[in-house]
Order: structure tokens, then sequence, then C-alpha cells
């Protein structure tokens, strides 16, 4: 029988009985964990949280960065019928306290004496009762984690696995809170089968199975990651857990997975750590070479064909295997979501022998509403829709979603949540089109549609990312909504930057003496004036802002997911903004 519920997942992965299901890593070594033992440190936990006086219905949350404790903690809870409440590791203490006290949590796990500091600091203001702790921490504030995990007898506990199998399909999951590229974000209610039902479909089309591995980075707190990982232990495939990004080169090379699931910000920063290497003449001219060469392959790559030419054959030894490197040097299935890839990012991909899956969902889908997969891959759209859901395409151009994945309410808003759907229909405030073989496409944000002053419609991201390619460029903002003409922020990619401003004999002392020199300035025109070329004439980008600030999700410019928070940074350059359309009259670029 098919599984129902994430319990009826967790007995098939533990049922199993694999040798590594996960790796963690203690020191400088890398070491398995057993379903045999996965099953212990759940089950026990699971016991703790019952002595604790936690039952079904009643909300848990898990703060903390990626680690196979969170796992745990996610397979123990669910296993009462407890609601797990994950929350960002990034998150300030208020916005913290604000997800503890919205969703009324009685107890949360925490990672780091760091993360358990931030709890403490306003443990008064929420409905906490017990906090854990992840890490051996030496406090009377809160109970460590890997003693409760030892205190269970190993083999089954017939009594846990009852009541993890009268849990119900319509039992709620999960309460996750959006990360809120706008306002406050809101809590998605997901119930057992709304995320089974996207385990069970997400992956339809991939040959994943046991002897896979990945790499899990990307925040668990973010439903696309913890989907990611319940659907790739569900297949077999041994998990590898990172908690901090900057690790994450290392323990490619240590691990050297064969699935890489990432967002667009990750391709990106490849993307431009390989331009940034490729100096000199002989070193660009090879590059440049297998480039065109592989672009002549291309067709092959997206059709899932190894090419046999003895030019690509070259190129793949000289080139595309020292990018494939980067990433471990044996991953043989590429997966991007959470974000538009760009069409011309995943071209520069697949003239490197690599292809990328693009997928697309939302928190409120559980998440993914489409992919593409091996069998079915059209590059520039994010694939057919899944079997399990329905989409359709508004007559505004909205894309409109159904289907057992998708949530029933928001938490604590029954306004908000009659207004999500329209007949039925859940509205994902995406724009987009199906094409004639069913495979669809993603425009942009509804709410980030930009209309001129003239009245005609930009949207913003596609043109974003086309900067986002040259490698110079770290992050682009477009703006001109109600204005007449387009223009565009830039936080340069300062690492190149720096080194060419270096090689041009440019002087200067900080950041922001380096964006204001004439000279830098009429390279970023010179990029913005290149990408115009290829634009309608109300896209074309007029002026640019040139910013000395590295967007971040510390400095709340980029959500948790690395995705762009569009009103900050519009908000936190408000008077450049102004001034730069003030001081315009006329629509050209200045140098």
């Amino acid at each position: 029988m098919s599984p129902q519920t994430l319990n009826d997942i967790f007995f098939s992965i533990v049922d199993r009985k694999l040798e590594s299901v996960m790796l963690v890593r203690d020191a400088s070594q890398w070491s398995p964990v057993s379903s045999q033992r996965l099953y212990v440190y759940t089950a026990a936990l699971a016991r703790a949280f019952t002595r604790w006086g936690l039952v079904k219905g009643d909300r848990l949350a898990i703060l903390s960065e990626n680690r196979y404790e969170w796992g745990v903690t996610d397979f123990a809870s669910l296993m009462l019928g407890v609601v797990v409440v994950p929350i960002y590791a990034t998150l300030t203490p208020q916005q913290t306290a604000y997800i503890l006290c919205d969703s009324g949590a009685k107890l949360v796990v925490v990672s780091t004496k760091e993360q358990l500091n931030k709890v403490l600091s306003i443990k008064s203001q929420t409905c906490v009762e017990r906090i854990v702790v992840m890490d051996s921490v030496e406090t009377t504030d809160a109970v460590q984690m890997h003693r409760l995990m030892q205190a269970n007898p190993a083999g089954r506990d017939s009594e846990l696995d009852a009541g993890a199998n009268a849990v119900k399909a319509n039992d709620l999951a999960s309460i996750i809170y959006t990360s809120g590229t706008t306002g406050r974000s809101k809590g998605v209610q997901l119930t057992h089968g709304n995320l089974t039902s996207n385990v069970l479909n997400s992956l339809h089309g991939f040959d994943v199975h046991p002897g896979h591995i990945s790499i899990s980075f990307l925040p668990l707190s973010h439903v696309t990651a913890r989907h990611a990982d319940i659907a790739l232990l569900y297949r077999g495939v041994t998990l590898a857990y990172c908690p901090f990004f900057e690790q994450l080169p290392q323990y490619l090379m240590e691990v050297m997975p064969t699935v890489f699931v990432g967002v667009p910000r990750v391709y990106e920063k490849i993307y431009s750590q390989v331009e940034q290497k490729v100096k000199g003449f002989a070193n660009r001219a090879i590059y440049n070479w297998a480039l065109s060469v592989g672009r002549t392959h291309s067709h092959k790559i997206l059709a899932g064909q190894t090419p046999t030419s003895l030019a690509w054959k070259l190129a793949n030894r000289l080139v595309y295997s020292q990018v494939r490197a980067r990433m471990g040097g044996r991953v043989q299935i590429f997966v991007s979501g959470g974000a538009p890839l760009g069409k011309e990012l995943a071209a520069w991909y697949a003239s490197l022998g690599i292809r990328i899956h693009e997928g697309y969902g939302l928190t409120e889908t559980s998440p993914v509403i489409a992919i593409n997969n091996p069998h079915a891959h059209r590059m520039g759209t994010v694939g057919r829709p899944l079997p399990n859901v329905e989409v359709q395409i508004a007559p505004d151009l909205e894309i409109l979603v159904r289907g057992p994945s998708v949530f029933r309410e928001y938490w604590n808003r029954p306004e908000e949540s009659r207004e999500a759907f329209v007949d039925g229909w859940f509205k994902t405030g995406d724009i987009g089109s199906l094409d004639a073989d069913g495979f669809l496409s993603v425009t942009d944000r509804k709410k980030d549609l930009l209309k001129t002053s003239g009245g005609k419609f930009i949207a913003p991201q596609p043109v974003e990312n086309a900067l986002k390619l040259n490698p110079f460029v770290g992050t682009a903002v477009v703006l001109g909504d109600r204005r007449k003409f387009a223009s565009v922020i830039i936080s340069p990619a300062f690492p190149l930057l720096e080194d060419w401003a270096r090689e041009n004999h440019i002087a200067f002392s900080s950041r922001e003496e380096l964006v204001a020199d004439r000279h830098v300035k009429a390279l970023y025109n010179g990029i913005v004036s290149e990408l115009n070329r290829g634009l309608a004439r109300y896209e074309t980008l007029k002026k640019v802002l040139l910013v000395p600030d590295e967007f971040s999700a510390n400095d709340g410019t980029l959500t948790p997911t690395m995705k762009l928070r569009r009103r900050a940074v519009e908000e936190r350059y408000r008077e450049q903004i102004e001034d730069l359309y003030r001081q315009a009259e006329e629509a050209t670029i200045v140098s």
C-alpha cells in the first residue's frame, strides 16, 4: 500500500535496513547513521517528548542549522502527531519570538549555545515550556538532546509504532512560516497527506536509489530542502549534512555527492567563481573554445545524451570536468528550485555538459508543482506539472493550482486563507504559461511586475537573471514601477571588480570609493548597454545605481533561502533612487 502519512514514509526508510541513511561529520571524519540507529534515536526522543506531556496537535519548534538531529527531531515529533514548526537559524530574536508566539509552540529544539541564548532572551514572551539543545552545552536552562537519544533500547517500540500508525493523512504535520519577501510571514498549515503526496510524486522520472549520496545544505526550515531530504531518504539516498554554506566547497570534495539540489544563487556563485578563475590569455582562449564546442553539443546534453565528438571529449577533459570537480566530480543529477534559474545560466551549464532540472513550487503546495526530469526536459521552463496536481492559467496569466499537495489554510489567518483561493484553485501569485506540450513557464511574481507610467508591464526577474550572468554583477534589482523608465541597482561582484580595478591601476580605499569611480561606472554602464540591445524599448534600463554593499540574509535584503527582498532593497536605497530619477531629464545612461 502506498504511504499515506510521513510516518509511513519514516517506517519505509527504517524497514529498508540500510547501513547508511545519513552521514555525520565529527571533527574531520564522516560517520554513517544506519536505518536501525535512526529509529533508535527517533524513538528515544519521541518517548522523552511523551514523558513531558506533548500530545497530538501540540506544536514543537526546531531552531537549527542543517544536521542529522534536525531530521531525528522532525520524525520523532511526527510519530506523536506533534506539529513541527521550523524556524530559520538566521532570524533575529524578535522574528523568532513572533513565530513561537504565533504558533503557540510548547517546546523548542535548538542547535547551539548561540541559538539557546537567542531563545532564552525572548522565552518570557512565548509559550515555550521546555528547551532541548543538540550540542553538548553545560546549562540548566535546557536538556541535552544526545542524552535523550541514548536512553532507549535497540529494537522496535510497538506502542510508539501503533501511535504513529494512528496518525491520519488529514492530521496537521507542520506549520511552515514563509520566508517573507514582503511583509510579515504567514504560517502555512501542511498536513501529512499534503507533504506525503508531494514526496511520492516529485521524483517521478528520476533514477535515484540506495547508493546515491546528496548533501543537505539548503536550510531545512524551508519547505524545499525539508521536502527534498525526506523524498531522497524515501528513495534510499544517503544524506550528508552541511550546517553552514561556507563549509559546502570542502564537504563537496569530501562526500562527492551524486545528487545535487541547489537554488539559483548557488549555481550563480559557481558560475562566477569559474569566470573569475579563468584569467590570462591562454586560459581564457581555451575556456572560450570549450564553451563554443559545448554550445554546439548542448542539445544532446539537454536530451540526456553524452556527446562523442573528439572536440567535445577534449573540451570535457580540459574544462568541463574541472567545473564538475568543484561539486565533487561525481554528480549525476542536478536540480534547481526556490527561484527562477534563468535560461542564460541554464544554457551556460548545458554548454559545460551539465543539465540542470529546474523545478517550481511554493510553501503552500508542499512545495513542488512542476519539475523537469530526465525523461521530460525543456530548458527555459520549470517542467510539466506533477501527476498529482492540476495547473491552469487565469485570464490575468496567474498560475492556479489544485490537488492533494495544496495546503488547506494559513495559521490564524482565516481572511487571508479565503483570499488565497478562487473556485477551489490556489492562487500562486506567479505569472506564467503552459505550452502545447504541457511544460510550465514562470515569468515573475505577480506583485513584482513593474508598470511604467506609460502603462507598460516589465517582468524584472528575467532582466535581473540576464544581468547576473555577467561575472562583474553580484545582484541586480530592476526599478521602474510608476516611473517613466526602468533603471537598475547593481551590487557588484566585489572580488572580481577589485581585481579588475587593481589591474587597471584604479586607486581605491573603500568600496564606496570604488563604485564612485568613473571608470567603474563606465564598466557597468557598458554591461547594461549590452543587455539593452536584447530588450524591448520599454524594458531598457536607462539608469544604473551602483551600491557599495553585498546583499545578504543578515542585512535583510535576501531571504534565508537567498531570494531577493525587493521592497527591502528599495527602502534601503530610497533616497538614492529618488535622486537618480529626480536628476534624470531624459532616459539615457549617464557615464
